[in-house]
């Protein structure tokens, strides 16, 4: 299977296995459908994509993450449909992709059960709905943002797939600052982590759209110091 991902991903571009990228990943998911994964390459300087990946799922790409003025680090949940690496592929400004990643352990099933919140039938009460934090200190800003999505990979019988598609943060400008292509292997709830820019000033914009044309956004100002700024937001 590497040979052919690697194939699909990279078209040809150079291949390094690099352990400044820093995955984190446990060596055992307890829970298939709700796995975390770390990836941390600011190591690596001038970062242009991340690709969160897992070899032998139905769905193989989770996260297609590109920075732009934020710094090369993102955390999220995947769901895991077996045994199976997981890794990250991260390209450089010099055209060099930089890959590092692990075998996790898993029951099956991640990508093909249903989800919690299609069991309880309260899916679309709270769909969209999304919480923000951010930690604003000297040497970094980190925003976590979670939505309420039931993340539908279109492997279960009579439910076609679902689920946020985009993600977009900007500053209080209008600047750009990353943005992210989200594929249904992504946990349902859906949560990231970022780091930003130390010392964001102003609301940072959140936008999100999903494979349905809904479009969901809001604003979260930074706390200063190590206080932590959170809301719903809407």
């Amino acid at each position: 299977m590497w040979d052919y991902h690697a194939q699909k991903l990279f078209a040809g571009a150079p291949v390094v296995f690099d352990d400044k990228v820093q995955v984190q990943l446990p060596m055992l998911a307890e829970n298939q459908h709700v796995m975390p994964v770390t990836v941390d390459a600011r190591a690596l300087g001038e970062v242009v994509r991340i690709v969160i990946f897992a070899d032998l799922n139905p769905i193989p790409v989770a996260v297609e993450y590109t920075p732009l003025e934020a710094q090369a680090f993102v955390a999220t949940r995947i769901k895991l449909d077996q045994r199976t690496p997981v890794r990250a592929a991260v390209l450089t400004a010099d055209g060099v992709w930089h890959v590092a990643g692990d075998w996790v352990d898993a029951a099956g099933g991640g990508c093909s059960a249903p989800p919690l919140s299609r069991v309880r039938g309260d899916w679309a009460d709270h769909l969209g709905e999304m919480r923000g934090a951010v930690w604003s200190g000297a040497d970094v800003t980190r925003l976590r943002v979670a939505f309420r999505h039931p993340m539908d990979t279109g492997l279960v019988e009579n439910i076609p797939v679902y689920n946020i598609e985009r993600l977009t943060v900007s500053d209080a400008a209008g600047k750009l600052l990353a943005r992210m292509a989200i594929h249904a292997s992504v946990s349902e709830d859906p949560s990231f982590t970022l780091m930003l820019v130390p010392q964001v000033t102003g609301a940072i914009s959140v936008a999100a759209r999903d494979t349905g044309g809904l479009e969901f956004d809001g604003q979260i100002a930074p706390a200063s110091g190590t206080r932590i700024a959170a809301a719903l937001l809407r």
